[in-house]
């Protein structure tokens, strides 16, 4: 039997795509419990989850996800997409702010970068980001993060502003830089992200793509 060893789970991302995949998920079940106090006959309502394990919720998503044939590959990603490649990953501190968690691998073809919030990463202690108004799952917060690394910034800075400026180019040069920029070994690992941004790599010579996603879950495999 194969077991995974998860870095992380987005219980957000999760939670949400559960009841809209099923909706029966989202129920509660009710008990009422009579309280005879002689006197006074009370009755209270109490609320609880059909499903609180989030490894459990998260395959019921990714079942779906699979169902629904919504999660491609790292070279073909559909709204979602599923890899298992070596990545090097860790907060990427800047400062005090240690919000983003991020992953960067490299496949024969594809650059690829996940970014999140580092309160996903199992271990994490609640208050470890530091945090940020937007969740850094999120494609503008995301990107802010990696500009706090001064070479990443120095890349907006030097394309400017101006109408020629290519947006999605500079996005996808920021992910190629800080995965590339990532240190430590690189352990090999499986994921399935949301898709956020994907084009061809804007560094000349450099791989076909450049792929960033925002992941549901990722975990260490032998």
């Amino acid at each position: 039997m194969a077991y995974r060893f998860y870095l992380y789970i987005s219980d957000v991302k999760v939670d949400m795509l559960l009841s809209q995949l099923d909706p029966s998920s989202a129920a509660r079940r009710t008990t009422e419990v009579g309280v005879d106090l002689k006197v006074v006959n009370g009755r209270r309502s109490v609320e609880t989850s059909p499903d609180t394990d989030p490894v459990s919720r998260l395959d019921r998503v990714l079942k779906r996800l699979e169902k629904d044939d919504a999660i491609g590959t790292v070279e073909e990603p559909g709204p979602f997409f599923r890899g298992r490649l070596p990545m090097r990953w860790g907060a990427l501190a800047h400062g005090d702010d240690m919000s983003l968690v991020f992953f960067g691998g490299l496949t024969g073809h594809t650059v690829v970068g996940l970014g999140g919030s580092t309160r996903h990463v199992l271990g994490s202690s609640a208050d470890a980001a530091g945090g940020p108004p937007l969740a850094r799952s999120l494609l503008p917060s995301l990107l802010d993060g990696l500009r706090l690394d001064p070479r990443i910034a120095a890349l907006f800075t030097a394309a400017g502003s101006g109408p020629s400026a290519d947006p999605d180019g500079l996005a996808l040069r920021a992910v190629r830089e800080a995965a590339h920029r990532l240190g430590g070994p690189a352990q090999t690992v499986e994921f399935v992200a949301k898709r956020l941004l994907h084009g061809p790599d804007p560094e000349p010579g450099g791989a076909a793509a450049v792929l960033l996603g925002s992941p549901l879950y990722v975990a260490l495999v032998d």
